[in-house]
């Protein structure tokens, strides 16, 4: 069976991005994703709402929206429009954020891990709500609404699909209750820096992560749990894959094999990574992949193999 697998890219002029969208609709990519970190990139929902007048299959979502500055009725109202440009096309994927400067920026400071779980699950509940034709009103201390709800646009989908982005233990069985999608990164806790994060990819790391989210699939009484998605951030075709799993596996302070194990790398040749592909799934489920555009070619040919 042949993996889901979305782009994750960010325009550089209007010619490209429209080229890269087609391009990724004709080879059978499920979605085309941007990033959502304000100051720093293209305003995902504009870029997308541009790639949506370009294609007519293809999903359109931010990877992810941060939940630690986005006000749910200003981004209800992103995801209902790009829903409206695109036929019915959006997704609806959100993340605590982690990013010091992202707040500082907006005047406020980031708050403790504690902080940002409040923030995500009223921004979330909230964001659904409004989706789905409530009505919201919330009086904080992490959000503020009063009477908020979407007179228009309306999304075109009866429910617009939710994908959790984060590592966050409470957040992962919340995830399990209410995503339609639960996205590992295999990132960690955030260093000093408010950029680069900790590694946690060995099997154990993914197989705990798992364990959260179905309990919380099994604590809601689910008929079916969330699909399992993994950011793809090392994508290489070679021969010798131990060689080019080693460098890469010294940066990040762990072993060829367990970066290799993990669902996070496609390193080696076409027929490994596939098979890789497969254990994945046998082992943990896992069906959808993310992978960033110098990644492109490898998941055509990966698409292109599995058909």
């Amino acid at each position: 069976m042949a993996p889901t697998i979305s782009l994750q890219a960010q325009p550089k002029d209007a010619a490209s991005w429209s080229a890269l969208a087609r391009r990724a609709e004709d080879a059978g990519f499920d979605a085309l994703l941007a990033a959502d970190h304000p100051g720093a990139v293209a305003s995902p929902y504009v870029a997308l709402a541009a790639a949506a007048a370009v294609t007519s299959r293809l999903g359109l979502g931010a990877y992810v929206s941060h939940a630690g500055i986005r006000e749910p009725l200003l981004l209800a109202g992103d995801v209902a429009t790009l829903d409206l440009v695109s036929g019915g096309r959006a997704r609806l994927a959100l993340g605590a954020g982690h990013t010091p400067a992202e707040w500082e920026m907006l005047g406020s400071s980031r708050p403790d891990v504690a902080g940002r779980v409040r923030r995500f699950l009223a921004v979330a509940e909230a964001t659904r709500t409004l989706l789905a034709g409530g009505e919201i009103t919330l009086e904080g201390p992490e959000v503020h609404a009063r009477g908020a709800r979407l007179d228009g646009p309306r999304p075109v989908q009866e429910q617009v699909p939710f994908v959790f982005g984060g590592g966050n233990s409470t957040l992962l069985r919340w995830a399990g209750e209410h995503a339609d999608v639960v996205a590992l990164s295999g990132l960690g806790r955030t260093l000093p820096d408010g950029h680069k994060h900790r590694t946690r990819i060995a099997e154990t790391d993914v197989d705990r992560q798992l364990e959260l989210v179905a309990a919380g699939a099994a604590a809601a009484d689910r008929e079916a749990p969330p699909g399992l998605e993994a950011l793809v951030h090392f994508v290489e075709l070679t021969d010798d894959a131990a060689a080019a799993a080693a460098g890469i596996a010294e940066r990040l302070d762990c072993t060829a094999e367990v970066l290799l194990a993990s669902p996070y790398a496609w390193i080696g040749t076409e027929a490994e990574i596939r098979a890789k592909i497969e254990r994945d799934r046998n082992r943990w489920g896992i069906t959808r992949y993310v992978v960033r555009e110098p990644g492109f070619d490898v998941a055509e040919r990966v698409l292109g193999g599995s058909a």
